[in-house]
């Protein structure tokens, strides 16, 4: 059975097919793809979608694996990550983003210098294992009460952003200077659009202002057709500063929608 995140409604059979058939470009993956609807029988969903073992990634994310440490020491304990240590919020992601970063770490096509342990920790775990912990992270819903406290920041010293100026990039963009609306690619005010974009709505306000930095001078360029990096290049400081300040506390729901559109790709949990 398609498991689902947060009780939307399943996807239908044709958009699941396309979606895993760029899942698996995006990963080179052809073999641990699986299933995706109700109606698809057990050898098709081994062909389409992703396999995954809940269990195996709760036991990693909350106890680690070997000389990997648990993921909650840095990301905390729903995966809501931490503006003092300059970790993500997992919870909720998009899957096929947070395996392919998993697999850019462990094969040193993204490098870790934020805190410079998720090379070596992401080689530790085997292919399945990174799948796994990807898998529990996505289920997590986001807790709104453990978004970035933009006020704290700036009262330790933290250079925040305006809301309302970042709200206008987010959305519009900075046509003087070629810079494309966020949700252009990441959906409405960040939400993400699955398989490539992910999630940057509601992610921690440090980690949001280290990548753009990164994206900008080079030191990440792991992004498709490296489209960050052309956008961080047009952005200034203090445009980043005010993206990131309107993304980490951004509603995904769009005006007077009260539900939020199809966005994870179903996977068939192994057991």
């Amino acid at each position: 059975m398609a498991n689902r995140v947060g009780g939307h409604p399943k996807m239908q059979w044709n958009k699941a097919v396309v979606t895993s058939l760029v899942l698996a470009g995006l990963l080179g993956a052809t073999t641990t793809a699986m299933a995706s609807d109700d109606k698809v029988d057990a050898a098709n969903a081994e062909m389409h979608g992703i396999k995954a073992n809940i269990a195996n990634g709760e036991k990693i994310f909350k106890e680690g694996k070997g000389e990997v440490p648990a993921c909650n020491s840095c990301h905390g304990p729903e995966g809501m990550g931490d503006d003092n240590l300059g970790t993500p919020r997992l919870a909720n992601q998009q899957l096929p983003f947070l395996i392919k970063q998993l697999e850019d770490f462990a094969h040193d096509r993204r490098t870790d210098t934020t805190m410079s342990v998720m090379n070596n920790n992401a080689k530790g775990l085997t292919p399945q294992d990174r799948v796994d912990v990807a898998a529990y992270v996505s289920t997590k819903l986001t807790i709104t009460s453990t978004l970035s406290n933009l006020k704290d920041l700036s009262a330790a010293g933290t250079v925040v952003g305006a809301t309302h100026l970042g709200k206008s990039i987010v959305q519009f963009g900075i046509p003087e200077k070629g810079v494309p609306a966020c949700q252009s690619c990441h959906g409405y005010n960040g939400r993400g659009v699955d398989p490539v974009y992910p999630q940057i709505g509601r992610q921690k306000y440090v980690y949001l202002m280290n990548q753009l930095k990164k994206w900008r001078d080079g030191t990440r360029a792991n992004d498709p057709m490296s489209q960050m990096q052309h956008v961080a290049q047009k952005l200034s400081d203090e445009d980043m500063a005010n993206a990131a300040a309107y993304l980490a506390g951004a509603s995904f729901y769009s005006l007077g929608n009260p539900r939020l559109p199809e966005q994870h790709l179903p996977y068939l949990e192994a057991h």
